[in-house]
């Protein structure tokens, strides 16, 4: 049943019946089947496991090279579980550069398992930690330590390597899930590849919860880590840019901004107005010489959301020349000259360590159904995000409620 005693003749030749395949490879692994985030600080991670002809295969899926968004995803393997004749099934570790070694799997609890490295000897290189350095620098960006000119990042992308590489014998790893859809979500939700300045590309979880959504972090840094809401999107004020002449004043884009926010919080202060009054009246409405409540108010508020609602759908389908302001920092120079909404939108920022995080005004971008961007007013930048494309398998959640529960167990650890 999960794909792998199509092939008979195969099974034959290696000996193996589908019997031995079911009872001492799926059914003892299957829990670990699906999409992960391992525990490594605030690097965090995307991890898939998926059934490979003879071999359960845990892939780790890395962004492409910064600040390539539209480039297709990297992966490499990190562990393989496999049959070998009527043995049981046989743990390997692949991390490294010598070839398949021995590991071990632990099956913690249904939504949480561990793999360690029994020979981590094999993961260490002739040249010592500098060869290992200069090789991990050209998988992980493409590049060498000389042609990164910025000296911070080049201190972010040493510290990266040297905390990481703690993780190469033991990780831990956490299920998600994909976000649920709905017809009427803005682009269909799922995982992005986004960029971050310094930190280079990030993976990012865009996901929508009524009149909000909201993009979750599944790799992260120091500032933000993984499993922090980057960025929450208010999809009941759509903001109307200027023409293309205009918006390039970043003043001019500031304003409108910041107007919004001033009417969100506006907003929020009369619904809890509100709140408390129905609160009250609920309190006297129990007393025998209450006073029936005055109305109104909360119903005509609800009309008003539901007019911008339908409105955002509309607009939506149109398009809009775009430009990013004068002064405003993009990693990727490339992103498309016309948009389709814009929304109004923070955007959590925090000193290293994830010190002091605050939530700022931002401007959400929707260029496509695969691309969005988010301009951070308080830092002058630009992050463009851009859908990763992969057939994930064994990744759906069983109901909203489990993916809600999940977005909380992967926000935990890295608050």
């Amino acid at each position: 049943e999960y794909g792998i005693c199509e092939n008979l003749r195969k099974l034959e030749i290696t000996g193996v019946s589908c019997r031995d395949v079911y009872a001492k490879l799926l059914h003892r692994y299957r829990h670990i089947l699906g999409l992960w985030q391992p525990d490594i600080g605030p690097y965090g991670g995307l991890l898939n496991v998926v059934v490979d002809g003879l071999f359960i295969i845990g892939w780790m899926y890395l962004p492409p090279h910064d600040p390539h968004v539209d480039d297709p995803m990297r992966f490499k393997p990190l562990f393989r579980i496999h049959l070998m004749e009527r043995k049981s099934a046989t743990v390997e570790c692949m991390y490294g550069h010598k070839g398949p070694h021995n590991g071990h799997i632990q099956i913690v609890k249904k939504d949480e398992f561990s793999t360690k490295c029994n020979q981590t000897d094999h993961h260490r290189m002739s040249g010592g930690r500098q060869e290992e350095f200069r090789t991990w620098l050209r998988e992980e960006w493409g590049r060498t330590l000389e042609d990164i000119f910025h000296e911070h990042m080049q201190e972010l992308i040493l510290m990266k390597f040297i905390y990481t590489s703690q993780y190469d014998n033991c990780l831990t790893y956490r299920r998600i899930y994909l976000p649920p859809s709905s017809p009427d979500d803005l682009i269909k939700p799922g995982l992005f590849k986004g960029t971050y300045g310094s930190h280079g590309l990030e993976i990012v979880m865009l996901s929508f919860h009524g009149k909000k959504a909201k993009g979750t972090k599944i790799t992260g840094d120091p500032n933000i880590p993984a499993g922090q809401q980057t960025v929450e999107i208010d999809l009941a004020h759509p903001l109307q840019l200027p023409d293309v002449e205009n918006l390039r004043d970043f003043g001019e884009l500031s304003r409108i901004v910041l107007e919004v926010q001033e009417q969100v919080r506006r907003e929020e202060q009369e619904q809890e107005q509100r709140q408390e009054a129905e609160d009250r009246s609920q309190q006297a409405a129990s007393h025998p010489a209450a006073k029936p409540p005055l109305g109104g108010e909360g119903a005509e508020g609800e009309e008003t959301a539901a007019g911008a609602e339908g409105t955002t759908q509309d607009k939506a389908s149109g398009s809009q020349p775009f430009v990013l302001p004068m002064g405003v920092i993009s990693r990727n120079e490339d992103y498309p000259r016309t948009c389709r909404i814009c929304f109004y939108g923070t955007g959590l920022i925090a000193g290293h360590g994830f010190t002091s995080p605050e939530r700022t005004p931002g401007v959400f971008v929707l260029f496509d159904d695969d691309r969005f961007g988010f301009i951070w007013l308080e830092l002058k930048s630009f992050s463009l995000y851009s859908r990763i494309k992969v057939s994930f398998q064994n990744a759906e959640a069983p109901s909203r409620e489990a993916f809600d529960e999940m977005l909380k167990n992967i926000q935990s650890p890295a608050t």
